[in-house]
């Protein structure tokens, strides 16, 4: 008989008729109830077997086994479920050492435990709700783009140009470290390399998506990017994946409105296709809030800070608004502030927590940033010192978009890239798109990982991640 999936018979309610099921046990008592879960749905399915089972048989059912069963679907006589299966057939199909397995339930494993054992980590409820979320935000990405005729571009992970111009890459080399080729003057010749130049993991497909904007309009990659950063917080990853939508005859507005769009589109998405996960996640964070201090207690739920996201407009203000508004605000007159508040700083993840925390509580966009942070591809506004850039700032991680107006006025790109010190020798393909027709165009970028961090409420973003890639950490 084929498998039917736990998910399906828990959906269906049925009952009288014949299954094959198939998992891992994650508890068994009393000799003859299993509670087994097969990662179709956070929920596990009982089943129910003769006590007059074979003695040699039941010792071998131990959380973590993996077994087949073959049964009937019954009324449930227990509560919490609707049905269960009463087992004809037992077979295991895999043994766990009970003694040795990590993950028994009596442990409670903390996250950073499960982090050294990410190999095991899935087969957690917690893990388990948050991949299933993880999986259906990806989906609902391609679906959001896909039905507003986007074309979905592979853009390259090896790249010879810094697209952030921050030159925090990972170098890819073929060269031997003990003795690479040099050049007169010392330096390593690059032109013996295997692609005759120097070259690195990417940081961003943004300036090859504007090369296919160019063509069709609306365009967007989804992909890994890798950043050289020696940060080991909860927020930064060496290796995360990005979403970069690109559009032609697109302003700032339109940016916005896009991003705000397709942001509320993927958590509705997820509000519809993953309660049960959802509700599991919300009820964890409860248990969290209640370990902490009063005055630190996040005032919405996880699902009612999500629903309230997709319903409610997000506040647009400038950045010159913003810092206004944070040197009028208690923390900074209390001194509240770690780093500098002043008009030309990059707002620091506190200020903009504050804004979306204390001051508005709700997502806000901030827009015309000061030209001197922000990169060279972002348009200069009309008063030469600020640029059409904007970032969304969400509660609880801050930045979660950084987006722009790009320019397209060839001159203006030219001075901005040697004021910045971008080699424009090496950008000659970037610069056709503004010599061969150019156009007004627009796009940003989504950190898959922060609307992950986001949507499942986890805290570390090492969480929401299967394998995190971390300065001192590539595991697996």
């Amino acid at each position: 008989m084929a498998r039917t999936k736990i998910k399906e018979i828990l959906l269906s309610e049925r009952t009288d008729y014949s299954v094959t099921v198939k998992g891992w046990v994650r508890t068994f008592r009393n000799n003859q109830f299993i509670a087994l879960n097969d990662g179709s749905c956070i929920d596990n399915l009982q089943i129910v077997i003769d006590l007059n089972t074979d003695e040699h048989l039941i010792k071998k059912i131990t959380s973590g086994a993996s077994i087949s069963i073959d049964g009937i679907v019954v009324a449930s006589q227990g509560k919490g479920q609707k049905v269960e299966i009463k087992a004809t057939q037992l077979e295991i199909l895999g043994l766990c050492n009970g003694e040795e397995y990590p993950l028994q339930l009596k442990n409670r494993p903390s996250l950073e435990y499960l982090r050294e054992i990410a190999h095991l980590r899935f087969r957690t409820n917690t893990f388990g709700a948050v991949f299933r979320l993880r999986h259906s935000l990806a989906f609902a990405i391609h679906e959001f783009f896909n039905k507003r005729g986007f074309v979905y571009i592979h853009t390259p992970i090896i790249t010879g140009s810094d697209a952030e111009g921050a030159g925090e890459m990972f170098r890819v080399t073929n060269l031997p470290f003990d003795n690479p080729p040099r050049n007169e003057d010392g330096s390593v010749n690059f032109a013996e390399d295997f692609f005759g130049k120097s070259t690195n993991l990417t940081v961003s497909g943004q300036l090859e998506a504007e090369l296919a904007a160019m063509a069709f309009s609306e365009v967007y990659t989804f992909g890994p990017t890798f950043r050289a950063e020696n940060s080991n917080t909860t927020r930064h990853l060496a290796e995360f994946w990005m979403i970069e939508p690109e559009v032609a005859f697109n302003n700032l507005k339109d940016n916005m409105d896009l991003a705000e769009d397709f942001i509320k589109y993927i958590i509705q998405y997820a509000l519809d296709n993953n309660r049960s996960d959802l509700e599991f996640l919300a009820q964890r964070l409860i248990e969290e809030e209640k370990q902490k201090p009063q005055n630190e207690r996040t005032e919405m739920g996880l699902i009612e800070k999500l629903e309230f996201v997709v319903t409610n407009q997000f506040e647009r203000i400038t950045y010159t608004e913003a810092i206004e508004i944070l040197l009028q605000s208690p923390a900074y007159k209390k001194k509240k502030f770690d780093y500098e508040v002043k008009w030309g700083v990059d707002m620091q993840s506190e200020h903009e927590r504050y804004l979306v925390e204390k001051h508005f509580k709700k997502p806000v966009i901030v827009t015309d940033y000061p030209k001197d942070i922000k990169s060279f591809y972002m348009r200069l506004n009309e008063d030469g010192k600020t640029v059409a850039a904007m970032d969304i700032l969400a509660p609880g991680i801050g930045e979660i978009v950084g987006g722009s107006q790009r320019e397209e006025r060839l001159e203006n790109l030219q001075q901005r890239m040697q004021e910045m010190h971008i080699p424009a020798e090496e950008m000659q393909w970037y610069l056709d798109t503004r010599r061969f027709g150019t156009v007004p165009h627009a796009g940003f970028g989504l950190g898959f990982e922060r609307i992950v961090l986001f949507v499942t409420g986890m805290t570390n973003i090492r969480d929401v991640i299967p394998f995190p890639r971390t300065p001192k950490n590539a595991e697996f």
